[in-house]
């Protein structure tokens, strides 16, 4: 009997645990899969994800399963896929009364549209979030919500350049930190710490950037991302002071962790920073070596939006039909259609408008080089008082006199002038003048002549001398680049002076701006107020 007994009271212990496991085995699976799965094999962890979904029952479950979609391939950085699973849980959230999981789903969703640089749209979730954390019951959760969501409106003003607004939206962030209690308080604050430092390096406010960064330092733990962009920050302060010894350790920690992160934005700015310390040091290898990074870094984030872009209608519709299809009604299908025509056909207008304005300001551009090339009709004798000629790439070394040229005009055939005239129209062709060991016993031999037939035919044919005529070319050569490819305008000036062989940033700018009246810096802006219309693509929302 005591036996029985004994089983009976075994049984009924051991039962309250396993139903209380198989009750809440959904969201174990889920928190499993997002803290330790995609850490060690992130495709199995999108598998899972998906195949959660498939078993989820409650709205709920679908929602937290498709909020763990997005998260997971955000993580691996593919923001499309990310996007489509935030919007499809959006839609299934429209459907319930769940302000907790609306405030989560729209801080995911904002923080993934300014990353594809869609800042109005980010603005338009922040909004919706923010009304949403109000009616968050739970005193913790709401207070969280609100903060994350004023840390995200931060990010949306400083793009913007509203710097004065960003800070205000950081301090209600940490005034909604204090009042909670949680695990993620200090990760939570520090990013806002971080975000403050940010802020003041913009404003040039050193001191008050660095204190900052302390406290946000103070309270990240080794290796976070977050950390990574404090050292980075920490490391551009260092760098402002010209205290290269400090910025090199700080640059290094920084660059310790984004080796490691999947953050294209830490990897950015830390390359960036870095590039600047070996062009202040004087290492101009490492410093190439570091703006090529760069370069990578940034081209995979403009592939990563320009793709985004291109396809941002087939995002939202995806996002909106995946697994839910049986749940569109057919109005809804017709009015999706209609707004990607007008959005198809608004973005056509603007590209052929722009096309246009891009032609007229080439040729504006282009008359200008014409006009100064033409200046004189003796190069030479100007060249004391040309602020064109006389900045030259320093390899180059001309010295002929007048007489020297005339003396090689009774030499030289007028058949040897001819061919050589049509040697140099096919260099002109080429982009050999970028070479940064260019110069004009270099470019004789390439066109096997001598350096005084080659002089003479610049000098009599293209109405500069040969410094001038190589600058021209190169000048010439990042205009297209700028006007043709927009990914040229966000480099770094001392990255399209190293482009097209000049040696520094400084000899390049004042190169520019004595071909074109411009500077690199106002020439680009110019260009970017011109293609701005691109970047205020608008999706419908999906309400």
């Amino acid at each position: 009997m005591s036996n029985n007994l004994l089983k009976f009271l075994f049984l009924l212990i051991t039962a309250v645990p396993i139903f209380a496991q198989k009750k809440n085995s959904f969201d174990l699976i889920c928190e499993r899969t997002s803290s330790v799965t995609s850490h060690k094999d992130l495709p199995k962890a999108i598998k899972t994800a998906d195949s959660l979904y498939m078993l989820a029952q409650k709205p709920s479950e679908k929602i937290q399963s498709l909020i763990l979609s997005s998260e997971l391939y955000q993580h691996a950085g593919e923001l499309k896929k990310a996007i489509c699973y935030s919007e499809n849980a959006h839609s299934v959230i429209n459907q319930i009364n769940d302000p907790e999981r609306m405030a989560v789903v729209t801080r995911l969703l904002a923080r993934q549209y300014r990353q594809v640089g869609l800042y109005e749209r980010s603005k338009k979730y922040i909004i919706k979030g923010l009304e949403a954390s109000g009616r968050i019951t739970d005193f913790q959760k709401s207070n969280e919500a609100a903060g994350l969501l004023n840390q995200e409106m931060a990010f949306y003003e400083m793009e913007l350049g509203n710097y004065s607004n960003a800070i205000r939206f950081i301090e209600s962030s940490l005034k909604y930190f204090e009042k909670i209690n949680s695990r993620n308080e200090n990760r939570t604050a520090a990013a806002s710490y971080q975000l403050l430092g940010d802020v003041y390096f913009k404003l040039n406010d050193y001191p008050v950037s660095e204190n900052y960064y302390r406290k946000a330092e103070s309270l990240l733990k080794v290796g976070s991302c977050t950390l990574g962009l404090v050292y980075n920050g920490l490391g551009g302060i260092r760098l402002k002071q010209k205290n290269w010894k400090d910025a090199e350790l700080y640059l290094k920690k920084a660059e310790k962790i984004a080796d490691t992160s999947r953050s294209l934005t830490l990897k950015k700015a830390v390359y960036s920073n870095i590039n600047d310390y070996y062009e202040g040091t004087g290492d101009n290898f490492k410093a190439s070596l570091y703006a090529v990074k760069y370069v990578r870094t940034y081209d995979s984030i403009a592939a990563r939006n320009h793709s985004f872009t291109m396809k941002g209608a087939e995002i939202i519709s995806k996002g909106k039909t995946s697994k839910k299809s049986g749940q569109m009604n057919l109005v809804k299908n017709a009015t999706i259609v209609v707004l990607f025509t007008l959005l198809v056909g608004l973005l056509f207008f603007f590209r052929t408008k722009q096309k246009k304005q891009r032609s007229k300001f080439r040729n504006i551009i282009r008359a200008q080089l014409n006009m100064i090339s033409s200046r004189s009709n003796h190069p030479l004798k100007q060249s004391d008082n040309s602020e064109f000629s006389n900045i030259s790439v320093e390899e180059i070394d001309e010295k002929d006199s007048e007489t020297d040229r005339r003396r090689n005009d009774s030499l030289m055939t007028s058949e040897t002038e001819s061919k050589l005239l049509e040697l140099l129209e096919d260099f002109e062709k080429g982009d050999l003048y970028n070479n940064k060991g260019m110069s004009l016993s270099f470019l004789a031999g390439e066109l096997n002549t001598n350096t005084k037939y080659l002089s003479y035919v610049i000098n009599q044919h293209k109405s500069a001398d040969f410094k001038s005529y190589i600058n021209g070319l190169r000048i010439k050569y990042i205009v297209d680049k700028l006007i043709n490819d927009e990914k040229y305008r966000q480099y770094k000036i001392s990255i399209l002076a190293d482009e097209c062989g000049f040696s520094s940033h400084s000899k390049f700018a004042a190169v520019f701006k004595a071909v074109t009246d411009y500077s690199p810096s106002a020439y680009i802006k110019y260009l970017d107020a011109e293609n701005q219309s691109d970047k205020n693509v608008h999706f419908p929302e999906n309400d």
